[in-house]
């Protein structure tokens, strides 16, 4: 190991050490307190969000530079609009109940052993993220309002912005009489910097990683830290044999284009053979005017428009998260092959169906096992801030703690608590 190393291993590990130091005063800090201090950091971050907006500048021309995907380009970006977007965000959380100290259950025993199980922080909280400046905020709000410290690695993408944020954050902290340290990034020390993270077991009681796969997967097999897997979204959307031609082509159009640089975009369509004739031909062309790359099967092909151009579509194709305007499209022959096509290909995400029939909506919920299933409903809808949760930590696709959206619950553990007088065990 090199003096470099060394030094990067040092950094690493006193800012996690200094993060659990300020996590046992967010632990006791009153509502009151963090609710101060969430809406002290959204006036900060509309008060400086012409400078945000200019360190955010550096960042984007740097991908730019690098031949960064247009969806990532727009995850990056910033703007003043965005930047108020995110404040609001951070006032919600200040709105919602604290998870802190809520009491799960509670009973007495019969030998007079008085129990209760009450909510208490994780701790620390590690995120390891990538070309995404809001999740910064998200991350720093949601530990703040759960009573946990969170160190951040927000990858060398958003560097400038991310450094930029973290100070005007910690700032803000400071002037409600909390620790800066509570909120603090890693992000100065690289690739090496995050290898030290995912290995501080001891001082980091959790890692989040939220990103692509590659990131994702190598916080999952690396990390001796207790990792909680989000994010990877190949999403589909199945067009029932009584699906309604309007509400299939806006369900589609909105679930592949609203935002296609996310994870709860659709990146798979599958199409009853039913709807081959009026259907998959609306839904083909509305894409296809979106400027949407349809990757479809032989059946597909035959009935696109004329003038919608199409690529044969291949397994790696339906195995895809695209993250781009591009589209896989599939014509299969009954529902149940709907859900094979799914199981087979599926990251456990969002999946949607679009039907008139209480009937085969019932069978795609009971039939698939993803962290959220929309029936008549856009896949874009998977989303903290959408399901009422203020914002999210991420997006589990896994099923232990914690699955789907993550707020202010997920970012808890239990403590049991006896009560006794004098009991002892016989």
């Amino acid at each position: 190991m090199t003096a470099t190393d060394v030094d990067v291993e040092k950094a690493v590990l006193e800012a996690c050490q200094r993060a659990k130091v300020a996590s046992r005063s967010l632990a006791t800090s009153t509502r009151a307190q963090k609710d101060a201090a969430l809406e002290a950091m959204a006036d900060a971050l509309v008060a400086n969000a012409a400078a945000l907006v200019e360190a955010n500048a550096k960042d984007v021309q740097r991908g730019r530079d690098n031949d960064m995907s247009p969806g990532l380009l727009d995850r990056l970006t910033l703007t003043e609009a965005r930047i108020g977007t995110i404040a609001e965000a951070l006032r919600f959380v200040a709105t919602l109940p604290d998870p802190v100290g809520e009491v799960r259950r509670g009973s007495t025993l019969p030998n007079g052993l008085r129990l209760i199980e009450k909510q208490v922080p994780l701790g620390v909280v590690g995120m390891i993220y990538e070309a995404r400046p809001n999740v910064t905020v998200d991350a720093a709000g949601l530990a703040l309002k759960s009573g946990n410290a969170a160190v951040l690695r927000g990858g060398s993408a958003a560097a400038s912005s991310n450094e930029a944020i973290v100070a005007v954050l910690q700032d803000a902290l400071e002037t409600v009489g909390l620790p800066r340290d509570a909120v603090q990034s890693i992000d100065a020390y690289g690739r090496e910097g995050a290898r030290v993270l995912m290995n501080a077991r001891g001082l980091v009681d959790v890692l989040v990683p939220r990103g692509g796969r590659d990131l994702i997967q190598t916080v999952v097999r690396e990390s001796t830290v207790p990792a909680i897997e989000t994010g990877e979204g190949n999403c589909h959307v199945y067009l029932d044999a009584s699906a309604p031609l309007q509400r299939a082509v806006d369900i589609v159009l909105n679930s592949k284009t609203h935002r296609v640089g996310v994870c709860n975009a659709a990146e798979t369509l599958l199409v009853h053979k039913d709807r081959v004739g009026d259907v998959l031909p609306a839904v083909l062309q509305a894409l296809a005017d979106a400027g949407v790359t349809l990757h479809v099967d032989g059946a597909t092909a035959q009935v696109a428009p004329a003038g919608v151009e199409t690529v044969a579509a291949t397994d790696e194709d339906y195995a895809t998260e695209y993250l781009s305007l591009d589209i896989a499209v599939k014509v299969v022959d009954d529902l149940e092959e709907a859900l094979a096509h799914i199981r087979r290909f599926t990251t456990g995400h969002t999946e949607a169906i679009v039907t008139d029939d209480i009937g085969s909506a019932d069978r795609f919920v009971a039939g698939l096992d993803s962290a959220a299933i929309m029936v008549n409903a856009s896949t874009r809808f998977t989303d903290g801030g959408e399901f009422g949760l203020g914002a999210e930590i991420g997006i589990s696709t896994q099923k232990l703690h914690a699955r789907g959206p993550m707020g202010l619950g997920e970012l808890t553990t239990t403590t049991w608590i006896a009560y006794g007088d004098g009991h002892v065990r016989g």
